[in-house]
């Protein structure tokens, strides 16, 4: 490994580049299940043989009858219908700065209650517990306090990452099934004991990662550079990197990574642009303001004319995710408008149906009730309130294909295990989940089609079910060819004064060879002490080496708690 890259939890981060650095769980044990099989005793005569099969014959004949008996008494029939009372805890924080608030989430999930009661699950009860999660450790200990009355028989979130590792483990532990359309990050894809349960309604990062996997192998493309801002808080733009990293560093060449610093008024944009002239593609995950400011930088160092292609992460339409938006009135506007028509944009395919208008309709006047604005000509439905509600239509199907096999609500992972590997109806269009639970998703690659105009249209589509693309009519295929990058920037002496002479420059030709006689006389000498030294003492060598090991094994611990 030629670098590592170390990101402390809470810690300022830097810049630095790594070319086997490692996004790590701390469990990666597989869950697994045995069946024990029972041997029967080898009859000794040919009469035995016969007795024995006989036997063997009546009994599987008897046990036939008594396990379809047993179906038909626990089986509902064909025409009753589907009836329980099913308690619901769902975790949502009461901040309306999050795209996956109350107010906002609430009323997709009471659609999904009023469709339920309008279909074969009408005779479904939910019980709904709102909780505030407030993205931290609120939601754990309510979860502890519920379970000291009645334990929940679903819970709906959380989303942010680290509060859904502590509910998500507790969960699973006490078998109560938990659907969210958040926790994305990559350690939830290990279903071990610990995630066992958990089933994510919404795209993932790392679905989102093959996007790029395999545009790198329509492409052609070899090499990447990852920039990204960390707020140590939610973290969200480095859980979305970590996706990309851990898909691309399995196929690809080495990965460059600057991490700003968020304390910082200003990034040195300019900076960390000069960085990535080695990769072919870059790829941004940071605020609006952030995005423009390395674009202009970008733009600037002539990175823009095909020698490098910019990628911007836009999963949720959020500010804090770059909205593409290159305007902001000041004098640089001409300037980076120029510098965005270089400028791809990953962000969710939009598939509707037209239930979907009148479910956006109905979200829409909700917002409005709780005084939450909604730009005009936006959508007033993201990704959270779509999974929220198709979470709970997944939920009453599985536990009805669940039920009619003799099981009941309280078989949390059977219930999960019901959920995995299916496609059903959703709010915008069909939802497909993989057999680990994990959602699969469409994407689109947006990019400013008009540079006069500064408008923008989805130029490509990716549908990750099947690992597809969809060309759209804008696109052309320039875009996304590479061509030779410009040599990075040597800096100019205007001034003579500053050169060197040819006396001074003789003077460092003369100065480095005996410099390097004088390393080289060291290294013998240094090498034959050595030897000396391990003759005489071989044992000190030897506690040596375990405290050298000690001290790697620390500084790898360190680099994989982030």
């Amino acid at each position: 490994m030629k670098g590592c890259l170390k990101i402390p939890p809470r810690t300022a981060a830097c810049v630095v580049t790594s070319r086997a650095a490692h996004f790590t769980h701390p469990n990666k044990s597989n869950y697994t299940g045995k069946r024990r099989v029972r041997q029967r005793p080898k009859e000794d005569s040919k009469q035995g043989k016969r007795e024995g099969l006989w036997r063997d014959s009546q009994e599987r004949n008897t046990r036939h009858i008594s396990l379809r008996n047993r179906k038909m008494l626990m089986m509902p029939g064909r025409t009753s219908a589907l009836t329980d009372n099913i308690d619901v805890m769902v975790m949502l924080p009461r901040n309306n700065t999050y795209l996956f608030s109350y107010q906002r989430v609430a009323p997709a999930i009471q659609y999904a209650i009023k469709t339920l009661g309008r279909a074969e699950f009408a005779g479904l009860r939910f019980n709904v517990q709102y909780v505030n999660s407030a993205c931290g450790m609120d939601a754990l200990y309510v979860l502890v306090d519920k379970q000291r009355d009645e334990r929940p028989d679903l819970v709906l979130g959380p989303v942010c990452e680290y509060t859904a590792a502590s509910v998500v483990r507790v969960a699973s532990h006490w078998n109560i099934p938990v659907i969210s359309a958040g926790a994305l990050a990559t350690g939830f894809s290990l279903k071990t004991t610990e995630y066992s349960h958990i089933t994510r309604i919404a795209p993932t990062y790392l679905k989102m990662a093959e996007t790029f996997q395999a545009m790198f192998g329509r492409f052609g493309w070899r090499t990447a550079s990852l920039i990204f801002d960390d707020d140590k808080d939610e973290r969200n733009c480095y859980f979305t990197i970590e996706g990309v990293y851990t898909v691309l560093s399995e196929y690809y060449k080495t990965t460059d990574y600057a991490v700003l610093n968020l304390q910082e008024e200003r990034v040195d944009a300019d900076g960390i642009i000069s960085s990535v002239y080695g990769s072919e593609v870059v790829i941004m995950c940071a605020k609006a303001d952030t995005v423009r400011d390395l674009m202009l930088a970008a733009h600037r160092r002539k990175l823009t004319s095909g020698s490098h292609i910019f990628f911007n992460i836009e999963l949720f339409n959020s500010s804090s995710y770059g909205d593409g938006s290159w305007r902001r009135g000041d004098k640089y506007d001409n300037e980076a408008k120029a510098a965005y028509s270089f400028l791809n944009t990953v962000t969710l395919l939009r598939s509707t149906k037209p239930e979907f208008e009148d479910f956006s309709m109905e979200m829409k006047k909700s917002l409005k009730q709780s005084d939450i604005p909604v730009c005009e000509g936006c959508s007033a439905v993201n990704m959270f309130m779509e999974g929220f509600h198709d979470a709970l239509i997944l939920y009453a199907i599985a536990l009805r294909e669940v039920k009619s096999n003799g099981l009941t609500k309280k078989d949390g992972l059977e219930i999960t295990h019901s959920m995995w590997n299916r496609t059903f109806e959703g709010i915008a269009g069909q939802v497909s989940l993989d057999a680990n639970g994990d959602r699969n998703g469409d994407f689109s690659v947006v990019r400013m089609t008009d540079p006069e105009a500064g408008t923008h249209e989805t130029v490509m589509s990716y549908f990750g079910t099947n690992g597809s693309f969809q060309i759209m009519p804008g696109f052309k295929k320039e875009w996304f060819s590479l061509r030779t990058a410009p040599e990075p920037p040597h800096p100019k002496h205007s001034d003579p004064s500053c050169g060197l002479g040819v006396s001074a420059v003789t003077g460092i030709i003369v100065g480095g060879i005996l410099g390097t006689a004088l390393l080289l006389a060291f290294y013998f000498f240094r090498k034959n002490y050595r030897i000396t030294i391990e003759r005489r003492t071989p044992r000190e060598e030897c506690d040596i080496g375990k405290h050298r090991q000690l001290r790697e094994d620390s500084i790898r611990s360190n680099f994989s708690a982030a």
